[in-house]
């Protein structure tokens, strides 16, 4: 589960859809993880929250090598952790809670917030499916989840109004 709490996150459906990102994504259900916040890109692990791990790795999907520097819950790039670190004044490192509250500056900058609060869980999952390869509509050739998948976790979350 999202660590931020519902106050901070900006409401239920919020941490809900972290919680959808986190599926979606196969970090959270990684064996031996911390709830995924310590998976790295392939499903590797890193030790300490003291900044992002900072490993490029490479493995084939669908026969072509992908190499990318995505760690933690949300599989966020190394480049976009010191952005986003700088940008939102994070101190504290690569904490789960830092790792939530980038995520969410990362939905509010597809302008899916609201939908998300509003249980508008398709229009959102569009929005945002630049963001995480595991989404369907995007043209990372990653094999994303099929929407009426996600929409199912997203019911069995709690949610509702897709």
């Amino acid at each position: 589960m999202a660590r931020l709490t519902e106050a901070q996150a900006g409401g239920a459906n919020v941490l809900r859809f972290l919680d959808l990102i986190a599926f979606s994504e196969g970090t959270a259900p990684v064996a031996g993880s911390d709830d995924g916040y310590n998976v790295l890109y392939g499903g590797g692990l890193f030790n300490g929250y003291r900044d992002h791990p900072r490993r490029r790795l490479t493995f084939p999907i669908n026969g072509n090598p992908v190499t990318s520097t995505a760690a933690g819950r949300y599989q966020l790039l190394e480049r976009y952790w010191d952005a986003y670190r700088t940008s939102l004044r994070l101190s504290g490192g690569f904490t789960p809670e830092n790792q939530d509250r980038v995520a969410i500056q990362q939905i509010r900058e597809r302008r899916a917030l609201d939908d998300i609060k509003a249980g508008l869980i398709a229009q959102a999952i569009a929005k945002c499916s630049n963001i995480w390869a595991s989404f369907p509509g995007n043209d990372y050739g990653q094999n994303p989840h099929k929407l009426e998948k996600l929409l199912a976790k997203w019911q069995q979350l709690g949610g509702g109004t897709v």
